[in-house]
């Protein structure tokens, strides 16, 4: 098992197998509350929801479990109302705490959850997909989506504990596996050409233990760095800011993974590095690289994107493959940027 300390809300993510059925114990041990609400979607919760509950009782923690339908389409106030009710018909008090056991939709719902219910309860995140494994469930940001954009209503709002169970990770289907993917890819563009290489030629899924953990201790020096974004966080949008506008602009049916691969690729070609060796990475990854949005889509839906201070944008520009800058850019200046990214595609 790999154990990231997270010293900015001074918890730890536990990364390895069986964590699933040592849960209830290894909870009891970083909550004080011994009632929760778990929160999953109708996906998870069939497969991994009992077995959680099992073992949160056995540690002497009361559970009630509350299920939404799966899909960024239900990441929505509508969504959050509904799980913050369950929480007051369950009479949780401010001792007790939640549990996200699913992908990121339900880390980030939950999440918000618990940072709103009486001004903040504690929670705890059991990732089940790769892609929240290695960045959604660690570092505290939690939010829904509006109709106008995605993540545009949040809060940071720390986990007490992150348990990784690998032996559900292993199991995942190879869309999820995927989606995880770009994540990772995007780790290893930021700061470690060594993790690149291993997401390109495969060899990451020889320890998923390890890769796992690489990411996560990137993202924590850049949380401990800068919790709440203001600075050498921003780097983990690499990609994010394309990617998001793409998401929005399909109607969110891509994946978070599909549009952060199209994203980094945008980027790779607005700083005008070359990109021939993520494209390779991606593709081999099963990842998509090309935008099927216009021009005019993707610059309507970034001027709502929640990276936006004021009248810029800060994107987050590679300079090779473990290095990459950030540069505030002018909204005025925003289409340019979003042309160049789209290279030869680039169309109304």
């Amino acid at each position: 098992m790999r154990t990231v300390t997270v010293h900015s809300g001074n918890y730890q993510v536990l990364i390895g197998p069986g964590l699933l059925k040592e849960a209830g114990e290894r909870i009891a041990q970083a909550v004080r509350g011994r009632r929760c609400a778990v929160v999953t979607d109708d996906c998870v919760g069939p497969l991994y929801a009992k077995a959680l509950v099992s073992s949160l009782e056995a540690a002497g923690i009361r559970a009630d479990v509350l299920s939404f339908p799966n899909g960024e389409q239900h990441k929505t106030l509508e969504t959050f109302a509904r799980v913050v009710a369950f929480f007051a018909e369950r009479e949780l008090t401010r001792a007790d705490f939640a549990v996200a056991l699913g992908g990121g939709v339900v880390g980030d719902l939950t999440g918000f959850a618990a940072a709103c219910y009486m001004r903040g309860i504690d929670c705890v995140q059991v990732p089940t997909t790769l892609l929240a494994a290695v960045d959604s469930s660690v570092g505290g940001k939690t939010a829904v989506d509006l109709p106008m954009g995605k993540n545009l209503v949040g809060a940071f709002h720390q986990p007490k504990l992150v348990l990784c169970d690998t032996d559900i990770i292993a199991k995942l289907p190879q869309p999820l596996l995927r989606d995880g993917a770009a994540e990772m890819i995007k780790c290893g563009v930021l700061r470690d050409e060594e993790l690149f290489r291993a997401m390109a030629d495969g060899s990451w899924r020889n320890d998923l233990e390890d890769a796992i953990a690489r990411c996560v201790s990137i993202k924590r020096d850049y949380v401990d760095e800068d919790e709440f974004d203001n600075g050498a966080r921003q780097f983990l949008n690499l990609g994010h800011t394309f990617g998001h506008a793409v998401e929005k602009s399909t109607g969110y049916t891509l994946s978070h993974g599909q549009c952060v691969a199209i994203g980094m690729v945008m980027a790779f070609r607005a700083a005008g590095v070359p990109e021939d060796e993520l494209v390779r990475a991606l593709e081999n990854c099963g990842l998509p690289t090309a935008s099927p949005c216009g021009l005019d889509e993707l610059c309507a839906a970034a001027m709502l994107d929640k990276k936006r201070r004021g009248g810029a944008v800060t994107l987050v520009l590679p300079e090779k493959i473990g290095k990459c800058a950030l540069k505030r850019v002018p909204v005025a200046e925003l289409r340019d940027w979003f042309k160049r990214g789209m290279g030869e595609t680039a169309c109304a």
